[in-house]
This record gives C-alpha cells, structure tokens and sequence, in this order.
C-alpha cells in the first residue's frame, strides 16, 4: 500500500503521515515514512539544490526533471522494493505536489 499526503506549506501533512506511521507500527504493520523531494541520499543531494536559496536561477524545467529524477530514484530505490514487499509506505508530498507546484505555479 502506498499513502500520500499532499496540501501547501504548513498544513500538517508531516505531521499527519507521522502520526499515521506511528499508529500503524503500534498496531504491527509494517511501515515505512518517507518524503519528497528526498527520501533517498541521491535524493537528499536533489532536495538540497531545489531548497538552496543559492540555486534561484534554476529554471523551471531544470527543477521539473530534478524533482522527476528525485523520483525515479526514490521509486527504484524505496519504494517501488518496499510496496512488493507488503510494507505500507507513508510519503509526505509524491506526483501531487509537482503538478501544483510545477503546473501551476
């Protein structure tokens, strides 16, 4: 099983996705919290670039195929593996947040 949350800055969803990850180890389910951008070290090194205010002159398409990277790797790496193994995996933010971010402004 694969849980997102998705919704804008500050409303809760890491919180929530932490809450939702603790009631279900509680409980015995196997469960893994991840996030994007993120979740993987290659991925941390991307979220790095995207969040450094040093890096504002990265144009639009060049942090949509970072983000997009970011989830290739963190699909093949996390949780692509993790789901096939019957772990319910947690993500704060997945495709959701790149389409109203990257969509839409």
């Amino acid at each position: 099983m694969f849980i997102t949350f998705e919704g804008i800055e500050g409303c809760g969803k890491s919180t929530q996705a932490r809450l939702l990850f603790g009631a279900l180890r509680k409980r015995g389910i196997e469960a893994l919290l991840t996030r994007e951008p993120g979740g993987t070290r290659i991925g941390e090194k991307i979220r790095n670039i995207l969040m450094s205010t040093a890096n504002s002159e990265l144009c639009a398409a060049a942090e949509f195929l970072l983000l997009e990277a970011d989830r290739a790797q963190h699909v093949a790496q996390l949780i692509g593996p993790a789901v096939e193994k019957g772990i319910v995996v947690i993500c704060d933010r997945f495709c959701d947040a790149t389409v109203a971010y990257q969509g839409y402004g």
